[in-house]
């Protein structure tokens, strides 16, 4: 297979004929349509003769049952890295993707789910969004209010917007005083330290800081059940998607045997979670069929880019059958992660 760099001028306009052809009509693309969108004024013997050598090296194939061509995932690739004109969102699209992502509650998780939703209907794919992974995010502060006897409620604040309520029991009936003099030194121990620096180091931040044998009994509590409470993310970081009805309805899942696919994908957040994981941290990523790590995303693409709030970072985009107009979809992706990144502020 020779390289990208080498493709002539023709067996890249040819390839990107095709290419377009099968993203626009989901048909496999035959020499005389390529002939005609190409441009080359070339016959259409001479377009089929290019199409056989990209097929021999592996840009393109077959079916049994049909002469015209398909786009390989090396195919999308070429195409996506150098011959592909990126589309930027029109102003109208980029005005219904700020009034629906800002409407509603202003927590990163309800933008993100808003926005994982006008993805996907703008798109036509299924929307996707993950959550920051709070193990690196800063505490704030740390308030404590009692419930009831034998309970207090924690509120940690992060990263100044981001709220997390944790219930405690605690060791019988505590004075006001107490519990406002834990809070203090908590406080002050803690605070400006990432979640995860404070599970590791908890123990000896808060040794010997009670001034009181009750402030002591109440500091343990959060020694003992550190794990716990400042891990906010215990099952992973959570992804919202959007509706899968859009995806539903392309021809790639016409057969039960890819809707069934599609659904468990849907239903198996830990896969796309683990997909999304490996494209945080690295802007706008795109990864095609089986350049996906999880041989269960082996017929999908997944476009996305990343967020930063602070030290917080997450990613958000969609996902779609590899024959998706990337030219579109990829202006639009990265223009609503930096929309949300705005709104973060």
């Amino acid at each position: 297979m020779h390289r990208v760099d080498e493709l002539s001028d023709r067996e890249a306009r040819v390839l990107e004929a095709v290419i377009q052809h099968f993203i626009e009509t989901a048909e496999p693309a035959g020499s005389q349509a390529v002939a005609k969108r190409c441009g080359l004024g070339v016959s259409a013997a001479t377009v089929r003769n290019t199409m056989s050598e990209l097929e021999a090296e592996g840009y393109l194939y077959h079916t049994h049952t049909s002469s015209g061509r398909i786009p390989t995932d090396l195919a999308y690739r070429v195409y996506v890295s150098r011959l592909m004109r990126t589309e930027p969102p029109s102003a109208s699209v980029r005005a219904r993707l700020e009034n629906e992502v800002v409407a509603g509650g202003s927590t990163i998780e309800q933008i993100l789910d808003r926005a994982a939703r006008v993805l996907g209907v703008l798109t036509q794919e299924l929307g996707v969004a993950v959550a920051p992974a709070l193990d690196a995010a800063v505490l704030d502060r740390m308030e404590l209010a009692r419930l009831s006897s034998e309970r207090l409620l924690v509120a940690l604040t992060v990263q100044r917007n981001v709220v997390r309520t944790i219930f405690v029991e605690i060791p019988g009936v505590l004075a006001s005083e107490v519990i406002e003099s834990v809070s203090r030194i908590l406080n002050e121990r803690l605070a400006g330290l990432t979640l995860g620096e404070i599970r590791r180091t908890v123990r000896d931040r808060l040794r010997d800081a009670g001034p009181s044998a009750r402030d002591v009994q109440l500091l343990n509590v959060f020694v003992t059940q550190s794990d716990e409470l400042f891990d906010l993310d215990p099952e992973g970081a959570r992804v919202m998607l959007g509706s899968a009805q859009p995806l539903a309805d392309q021809p790639e899942f016409a057969t039960n045997t890819r809707m069934r696919d599609l659904l468990e994908l849907t239903e198996r957040r830990d896969v796309l979670r683990k997909a999304l994981d490996q494209h945080r941290k690295r802007g706008l990523v795109i990864t095609i069929g089986a350049e996906n790590a999880d041989p269960r995303l082996a017929e999908f693409t997944l476009v996305t880019s990343s967020y930063r709030h602070g030290s917080l970072t997450g990613v958000l985009g969609v996902l779609g059958p590899t024959r998706m107009p990337y030219d579109k979809i990829i202006g639009l992706v990265d223009h609503t992660s930096r929309l949300v990144e705005g709104l973060m502020e």
